[in-house]
């Protein structure tokens, strides 16, 4: 979990009886829990001013504070996105641009879209992230289609533990294809769980048998598939989804079943 571990932090939780502030931030990641902030806020005013904020709000944001909002080692090191995927809030949020932003230490990666920024800000995170002293993650994801030849050449050298990458509409999947052929021929493949891909499924009229050959078609590009289910405004999710997404969420799960299917 990303969510800060130190001692002044509380998740939903009500103020007890010894604590003390000076200000409190109610961070709202999800739409689904604004109700929640809502009660929240209301119960820490008696501590302290509250101020609620987080993506959920739909306010943009500026800057990055490592350990705050998101535990130490989790880096974002820009904002927003040039696609205007149908599903995502990202680039309404915080523009349809990668704002580059201060490159801060961390080794989990969690941009909207690295590959969009330039050249130059992609290098000076890897230089960054090549000083670490844990292996580096990109779970924020990596866009196929901008992958390019020296991008592959820098994850060699970073040998990062995991890479995700995604596979959410179908002019997404050739990509994908070439991307995977790069990085299988660099080292990284489906079987060291190293090149990974989140697959949007659960959205409307998408249907179980879809779903499934997509996550089958991850596997022969050369990645471990993670299923990402569709929420509405309301964080709902069908009953149906959620038990079939379980079987596309956990490598073991996912290398035993296509191993004997």
């Amino acid at each position: 979990m990303a969510t800060p571990d130190d001692e002044l932090v509380r998740v939903s939780e009500m103020p007890g009886i010894f604590d003390e502030a000076d200000q409190v931030h109610v961070s709202v990641s999800f739409s689904w829990d604004l109700p929640m902030a809502e009660q929240l806020s209301k119960a820490w005013e008696s501590v302290a001013p509250v101020k609620i904020g987080g993506p959920a709000t739909g306010q943009r944001s500026e800057g990055f504070e490592p350990g705050l909002y998101i535990k130490t080692g989790y880096t974002i090191t820009s904002r927003g996105c040039p696609n205007k995927c149908w599903f995502c809030n990202v680039w309404r949020r915080e523009g349809d641009t990668a704002r580059e932003l201060e490159i801060k230490d961390g080794w989990n990666v969690l941009d909207d879209n690295l590959l969009a920024c330039s050249d130059e800000h992609i290098k000076k995170v890897f230089a960054m992230l090549s000083r670490q002293k844990r292996r580096a993650e990109f779970t924020g994801g990596f866009e196929a289609k901008r992958l390019k030849q020296w991008h592959v050449d820098e994850l060699v050298k970073l040998k990062p533990r995991q890479m995700f990458f995604a596979y959410d509409t179908p002019d997404d999947y050739e990509p994908l294809v070439e991307a995977g052929k790069m990085l299988s021929y660099a080292g990284f493949n489906f079987k060291n769980r190293t090149a990974r891909a989140y697959v949007l499924c659960g959205f409307q009229r998408d249907n179980f048998d879809d779903a499934e050959k997509r996550m089958r078609q991850t596997v022969d590009a050369g990645f471990m598939p993670m299923a990402m289910l569709y929420r509405n405004a309301k964080g709902e999710r069908g009953r149906q989804w959620m038990r079939w997404a379980r079987l596309w969420a956990r490598p073991a799960i996912i290398a035993k079943r296509v191993n004997t299917a």
